[in-house]
């Protein structure tokens, strides 16, 4: 089994659910209010951990109770550690998210904190411990320069990389072919083409412009659509799964740790696509992020009550 390690950010999520989304100056009560861990690399950690059987994390927390605090759910998680810096006076990142109780979808407030000091020397520093793992999650909550370095000693490496690219910005020329797979939705399939992605045929044809610019593989993530993997020569759509979300939050993340599990496991990129947007699916129906991310049982279960033959294909 090929092991999955993630490079990226640990914040702590303020969420608040609410009628519906404020307007600029309104004051809107919200329907509640909880605090999870969260950031993208958090949550991809969080959630291939679940879904696999060894997960390593390298990122940087604040010194703060905070940090403290997600170091225990690392742990509590079964991730490794040992390549999570704490920071001196320095806060954990955070963010502020709103939630749409009447459809689920979410904005949110992103404050780095912490995650904007994980450079290429502590890339450097945890090199040999990364070379022991397979498959690598990369987004973009923490420096540029340092997820650029990250991917080109991993793709000299050959290891496979799975870069989501959000929040949504534009690349560093040439970082595109060193990446095995990029998984952008149609925000950011927008930004990084410079094409409009908001339909089905327009998101194929912002795809395709990606793999243009270099991109070998590109997954794109169309929510209730499911997703579509497009390279040079194909283009394939693997249908998504019908569920009556309560919380999008990190839905996106969990796709990504579902492709990274699956692929770890000797699952060819199609079955692992399909397995992705289950994963996605299920952690939709809950509320916060990490909470809501499910385990390998009940992805298999999720996986044969929907008959995922007849509904994917």
């Amino acid at each position: 089994m090929n092991k999955v390690a993630v490079i990226g950010s640990m914040n702590v999520d303020l969420v608040s659910r609410v009628p519906r989304f404020l307007l600029p100056g309104e004051t809107l009560q919200g329907l509640s209010f909880q605090v999870f861990p969260g950031g993208k690399g958090g949550n991809q950690a969080v959630a291939a951990a679940r879904l696999t059987d060894e997960v390593l994390m390298l990122g940087k927390l604040g010194d703060d109770a905070n940090g403290a605090m997600y170091r225990e759910v690392l742990r509590d998680s079964g991730i490794i550690d040992s390549c999570v810096e704490t920071e001196p006076h320095t806060q954990t990142g955070g963010t502020v998210i709103e939630v749409d109780a009447s459809t689920g979808d979410n904005r949110i407030i992103y404050f780095p904190g912490a995650n904007m000091m994980v450079d290429p020397a502590q890339i450097e520093r945890h090199w040999e411990e990364l070379l022991r793992y397979d498959i690598f999650l990369l987004q973009l909550e923490i420096p540029m320069d340092t997820v650029a370095h990250a991917i080109k000693r991993l793709h000299e490496a050959g290891k496979i990389i799975i870069l989501d690219p959000a929040p949504a910005q534009p690349l560093p020329h040439g970082l595109l072919p060193l990446v095995t797979y990029v998984t952008p939705n149609e925000v950011e399939l927008g930004l990084l083409t410079g094409l409009s992605a908001k339909t089905e045929q327009e998101l194929i044809l912002a795809a395709r412009r990606l793999v243009q610019m270099g991109a070998p593989a590109v997954i794109a993530k169309a929510g209730k659509l499911g997703a579509y993997l497009v390279t040079s020569d194909s283009l394939e759509h693997f249908s998504g799964f019908t569920v009556e979300a309560v919380d999008t939050t990190a839905a996106g993340d969990s796709f990504n740790a579902g492709l990274a599990a699956a692929l770890g496991q000797g699952i060819d990129a199609q079955n692992a696509i399909s397995y992705a947007n289950a994963v996605g699916a299920i952690s939709t129906l809950s509320a916060g992020a990490q909470q809501a991310m499910p385990s390998r049982r009940a992805v298999e279960d999720f996986i044969h009550q929907h008959n995922l033959k007849g509904e994917e294909q």
